[in-house]
């Protein structure tokens, strides 16, 4: 299982440049829900070896997280997962929606 932290929008940009696809988790440490999600975003992560999934905790890099809104047009929220194929959102759900079942379909509906 490869998750990786996001800190900062250079972290972001790193990771866009490097990667076409990258799925990506908004994670709130505070929230019961954003809780639950995550445990079900590892679970996608430990069902999909190959995969890199990307995550961000939104207290610690909340401008991070307004830049990925306000680039992709998507509206904030967490927990969150978003997949990008390139520049473009392809798929994106949120709080109880977040599940391993969901998360795997959607991965396979979006691969190229």
């Amino acid at each position: 299982m490869s998750l990786i932290q996001l800190q900062n929008e250079q972290d972001w940009n790193l990771v866009k440049e490097q990667r076409n696809r990258i799925i990506l988790m908004k994670n709130s440490t505070t929230c019961p829900v954003s809780h639950e999600a995550f445990k079900e975003f590892q679970k996608f992560a430990a069902d999909n070896e190959n995969e890199t999934l990307y995550y961000l905790n939104v207290q610690d890099a909340r401008s991070l997280s307004n830049a990925i809104a306000e680039q992709t047009g998507v509206k904030h929220e967490s927990p969150q997962v978003l997949i990008f194929d390139g520049n473009n959102v392809v798929w994106h759900d949120s709080h109880w929606n977040i599940t391993n079942k969901k998360l795997a379909q959607a991965n396979e509906k979006t691969k190229a």
